[in-house]
């Protein structure tokens, strides 16, 4: 052949050797040389179904890697074939984000898959900003974040008070508003209530929690004042008003009052006994006082000296009796007989040479005429008139024996010669004389002045003169 004919014809044994060689290499392989030199796409002839051999080539298509997601795949050759020619994977994101792209891939002859897809962060939008007031959020505008809602002092929140960016990229609610603050505080004070005085006091100490207090807007208060008591006082007999008031931020307030009731337990109220009087401590007949009974000088007690307010609101033992002291003239000696009016009676002891004595006689008519003073005053009168052997002496109706008036008039240097009187405290001391008629004024001047004890002042003082 002419050497331009042999030239014509090697072309197209290379394009048929090319082909054999193509198909030899694609058998089994599922490589196609000319995808991995050119991006054309061959129409005219579509290439025979390789026939794959799985167990030579196990990973065809690249690993799927998603960062903060995954791939659930399943291989026709099992779940150890996780990217071989065939394998279809389900891709997903953790929560946080979204998937961006299919949901499902499958591994082509191409050995590429046949799409791809990444996860991206949920993010809501930035929220604006709330006049008069603000938020802060926990993280950002990332999901789950949340965002707490505030106003300024004397501002309350209108709608919602957080928001919290939801897994579609929305935050949650609406947008609220801060508006003035109008409402006052909401106070609740303790409940009323009633306390028992401790014996023997006419107080009780009295504890209570401090108010409950909400402020409607803000949940700030501002100061909280007390008109009353402090909790723990202690508080006297009677009712007592405890008022709290509360200011907010906005200058609102509210008031709320409770009472305390303090009740003493007492007894029916002690009536001194004739010729006597009581002497009682803390206020007389209230739970745990006691009373002591005391008998006027020259009466005696007979009962109980002292009783006792019990919580039952009843006294302890019976009332007591003042009774005339009774004197004993039939004694051996004038020591004997003074003894009886130790620390009980003052006497005056008069001393007259016989009953027609003038002196005598003037000084008994103005003792009759002040017998309340004298007995006011604890003053029993001895009489000694006359000369032996018919000398007399008594104590009002009692008589007095011949021996004692010899001692009386010797222990008391009383002459029978002319009129003299001697004053004796309830000590038995001689503390006055007189040579003539004493006038009663004189005498109750000179005891209120120099021997009355304080019991007796007080006494005086508190009842007065009964003799007026």
């Amino acid at each position: 052949q002419p050497p331009g004919m042999a030239q014509e014809v090697v072309p197209v044994l290379l394009v048929v050797l090319a082909r054999l060689v193509s198909s030899t290499w694609h058998e089994g392989s599922g490589y196609y040389a000319a995808e991995s030199h050119t991006n054309e796409v061959y129409v005219e002839e579509a290439p025979p179904e390789p026939a794959l051999d799985y167990r030579r080539v196990p990973q065809w298509c690249a690993t799927l890697n998603i960062h903060r997601g995954e791939a659930t795949c399943y291989s026709p050759r099992g779940g150890s074939y996780r990217s071989s020619l065939g394998t279809r994977c389900e891709l997903s994101c953790t929560r946080g984000y979204r998937l961006v792209g299919p949901s499902t891939v499958q591994c082509l002859p191409s050995r590429h898959w046949s799409g791809m897809a990444y996860c991206r962060q949920i993010r809501c939008h930035v929220l604006p900003a709330v006049l008069r007031g603000s938020y802060v959020c926990s993280a950002g505008v990332q999901m789950d974040s949340r965002c707490d809602y505030t106003c300024l002092p004397g501002y309350q929140l209108e709608g919602d008070r957080s928001r919290v960016c939801m897994e579609d990229g929305r935050w949650s609610g609406s947008e609220p508003i801060c508006v003035a603050d109008m409402e006052p505080p909401k106070i609740r004070c303790p409940d009323s209530r009633e306390r028992i005085a401790e014996p023997g006091k006419l107080t009780a100490t009295v504890y209570w929690d401090p108010p409950r207090v909400k402020d409607s807007a803000d949940g700030i208060i501002k100061r909280v004042m007390l008109r009353g008591p402090e909790p723990g006082s202690e508080l006297p007999e009677g009712e007592h008003v405890i008022r709290y008031t509360a200011h907010d931020q906005a200058y609102n307030r509210a008031s709320c009052k409770f009472s305390v009731r303090v009740q003493v337990r007492r007894c029916p109220v002690l009536k001194p006994p004739q010729n006597g009087y009581i002497s009682c401590t803390s206020d007389g007949n209230n739970y745990g006082a006691t009373c002591e009974y005391l008998c006027e000088g020259g009466y005696e007690r007979q009962g109980p000296s002292l009783r006792v307010c019990q919580s039952t609101q009843q006294w302890t033992g019976s009332q007591p009796l003042c009774a005339a002291m009774q004197i004993n003239t039939a004694v051996n000696s004038a020591a004997s007989l003074l003894e009886q009016f130790h620390e009980k009676r003052r006497l005056l002891v008069i001393s007259a040479p016989d009953p027609s004595n003038r002196y005598y006689k003037l000084q008994i008519s103005m003792l009759q005429q002040a017998a309340c003073g004298l007995d006011l005053r604890h003053v029993t009168t001895v009489e000694l008139v006359g000369q032996p052997p018919h000398e007399v002496g008594r104590i009002r109706e009692h008589q007095l024996s011949l021996g004692i008036i010899e001692e009386l008039r010797q222990f008391l240097h009383l002459t029978r010669s002319h009129f003299n009187a001697v004053l004796l405290d309830k000590a038995g001391t001689d503390r006055e004389r007189y040579i003539s008629p004493v006038n009663p004024d004189e005498l109750f001047a000179f005891i209120d002045t120099y021997l009355l004890s304080e019991r007796e002042a007080a006494r005086r003082a508190q009842s007065g003169d009964p003799c007026e």
